[in-house]
């Protein structure tokens, strides 16, 4: 039984980088500059001028569509199936971050 499960271990191991491509580390270099650029977008257009006196989630929102062609970027390099459910959560993690460099550039804690 002892063997079995060893060489269970041992054959599962030999698989696991099975799925592994050489384009894998420039999609991951892709995948975190899309994620900066996104994030950049975001924390320029939450510390705009004259947004103090507005209402941090109208801002927040206003951020998030000002930074949709970034997010949009982050989709389709992330999302390589297009499943909608994964884009809907990239967008809405979009708001929330935006939400987040609001209260940072108000001096607020976004906890």
């Amino acid at each position: 039984m002892r063997i079995a499960l060893v060489l269970a271990v041992l054959l599962l191991g030999g698989c696991s980088g099975a799925y592994h491509t050489p384009s894998d580390g420039r999609l991951q270099t892709r995948i975190n500059d899309s994620y900066k650029a996104r994030d950049a977008c975001l924390a320029k257009n939450a510390a705009a001028d004259g947004t103090m006196s507005l209402d941090a989630a109208s801002v927040a929102q206003a951020a998030a569509l000002a930074c949709s062609p970034e997010t949009d970027r982050l989709i389709e390099v992330t999302n390589r199936d297009g499943d909608p459910v994964v884009a809907n959560r990239i967008r809405q993690d979009s708001e929330f971050r935006a939400m987040g460099y609001v209260l940072k550039a108000r001096g607020q804690s976004g906890e």
